[in-house]
């Protein structure tokens, strides 16, 4: 994902990042001189799905990310694995993600939100 991140003063490891659809703060995971100004990415997310609980169904089509105190709200479609883990299709861009709880059959290729602790969130420069 091609992002703009701006380097948070006094928060050493935290960047303000803005993407397409919507902007947050999370932890930058490269070099802290070379944060500021537009990346390609990868995201790290360290928390897991669990239907019902951090994950429900969206109530609106479309991607999205946005800051909701101090965690992450991330929509999009999520794609169910062959080996049991999940991927959050935002735009696009996947977020892959584990999955700790069951989730519902029907739940695969449908628009999902997901609410996870901002702190639990990294970006990587993508090295092509």
């Amino acid at each position: 994902m091609l992002v703009h991140a701006e380097k948070i003063p006094h928060r050493p490891t935290a960047v303000r990042v803005h993407t397409p659809i919507g902007s947050a703060v999370v932890l930058w995971r490269g070099d802290r001189q070379e944060a500021d100004g537009h990346h390609l990415v990868e995201w790290t997310i360290d928390d897991d799905i669990h239907w019902g609980q951090n994950t429900h169904s969206a109530s609106c089509a479309e991607p999205g990310i946005r800051q909701d105190g101090d965690r992450l709200v991330l929509r999009g479609r999520l794609q169910l694995t062959e080996d049991g883990a999940a991927y959050l299709q935002m735009g696009y861009w996947p977020v892959l993600f584990d999955v700790a709880s069951p989730i519902p059959d029907s739940a695969d290729g449908a628009w999902v939100e997901i609410s996870v602790e901002a702190g639990s969130v990294a970006l990587r420069p993508y090295q092509t």
